[in-house]
């Protein structure tokens, strides 16, 4: 399975969170629709002829564009690629950019799946994070998507918000069951250096995250989505059975994909490259930086990658991609994790339950080659 991802740089206003590539302005907006259809042909034979079973458009927010934009887009793709007939469409949302027109002109051209950037549905958490978009509207646009017939919405909410107490976190997954939708991706909140909310809270401007607060609420999330019959499958995303991303999944699972666009990243399996993380520069003069993956590396990443979710580290895959000694090596490393109730073996496949997933990255490096 491949896929394709195509990243939007543009938003309305930056978050103060956020530490992806975007920009608040749309002076380019023209050459880089340009830029974007001109890469996607020359980039045709990426993928091998292999055919596209996900197309993503991430951002930044992809609904600054309008839905003439978005067809332009696909237009080219599907001209260039070869797209499946059922592939996952899938279109980020911000609250404060799609009208109930908005969201049936995106469904008219085929997009079937909507990833909402809810948040919290408390306006003082939304103020903590500098999100345009207040509760009552929020409510409004999953509303619309219901109506406009979107069988498949994922809703973003973060917790360890330092506004976000555990009642209201309790509240804020309450309401997210009560859509009927059948994902949702929730974060714990991150906080970069170079972010304004960074800035803010060294300046002692802004509360500070509390780890401990952090932890509890990623608790709270893990029983209640678990009561409601949804399967914790990555570490940040729960879903009823059926229902999986299957963009995000081919990350997850190291398949190969196709990044269009500012700062987009591109796997085929055997080496990594990205583009330039600038407007300007993607449309004046497009370049990328590639990366070869060596044996260790193409490991390490399999053991990180495989570990954030349920399906875990298959020893048969890593013997006979990696051979019998990586083998050896992860098993000896992992007993302590067995023994700290961190992690399971079931059968040659080895995962991380829902306390040792706290742990992820840092047990990843310790099996690391």
């Amino acid at each position: 399975m491949a896929g394709i991802y195509i990243h939007i740089p543009f938003c309305k206003s930056k978050c103060a969170y956020c530490n992806f590539f975007s920009v608040v302005s749309e002076k380019q907006r023209v050459d880089f629709l340009d830029a974007l259809q001109k890469e996607a042909v020359a980039r045709k034979d990426y993928l091998g002829g292999e055919e596209a079973k996900t197309v993503y458009f991430g951002g930044g927010t992809p609904t600054v564009l309008d839905a003439f934009e978005i067809r332009k887009v696909l237009e080219v793709l599907r001209n260039n690629y070869k797209i499946s007939a059922a592939a996952e469409i899938t279109l980020e949302a911000n609250p404060d950019t799609v009208s109930k027109e908005s969201l049936m002109a995106y469904k008219s051209l085929g997009i079937n799946r909507l990833s909402i950037g809810i948040q919290s549905f408390f306006d003082d958490d939304l103020q903590y994070l500098s999100r345009k978009h207040d509760s009552k509207h929020a409510m409004q646009v999953l509303k619309w998507a219901n109506e406009v017939g979107f069988q498949e919405v994922t809703l973003d909410l973060i917790y360890g918000i330092p506004t976000l107490t555990d009642e209201k976190w309790r509240k804020n997954l309450e309401i997210f069951f009560s859509t009927g939708f059948n994902h949702l991706s929730a974060y714990a909140l991150t906080v970069e250096e170079k972010t304004a909310l960074g800035q803010r809270i060294n300046k002692g401007m802004a509360a500070p995250v509390s780890e401990d607060a952090t932890i509890h609420q990623y608790e709270i999330l893990c029983e209640m989505t678990k009561n409601q019959g949804f399967e914790h499958y990555e570490i940040s995303n729960f879903a009823r059975p059926g229902h999986y991303s299957k963009h995000n999944t081919i990350y997850w699972k190291g398949e190969k994909y196709l990044g269009l666009g500012p700062s987009a990243h591109s796997f085929d399996g055997v080496s990594r490259q990205w583009n330039v993380a600038s407007v300007k520069d993607y449309c004046d003069n497009y370049s990328f930086e590639r990366e070869e993956l060596t044996l260790y590396d193409r490991y390490n990443e399999y053991v990180m990658t495989s570990l954030r979710t349920c399906w875990g580290c298959d020893m048969e895959f890593i013997k006979i991609h990696f051979g019998e000694e990586y083998v050896k090596r992860f098993k000896n490393l992992t007993k302590k994790h067995i023994l700290s109730d961190k992690m399971c073996q079931k059968d040659e496949k080895f995962v991380l339950n829902d306390y040792g997933m706290l742990f992820a990255d840092g047990i990843a490096a310790e099996l690391f080659m």
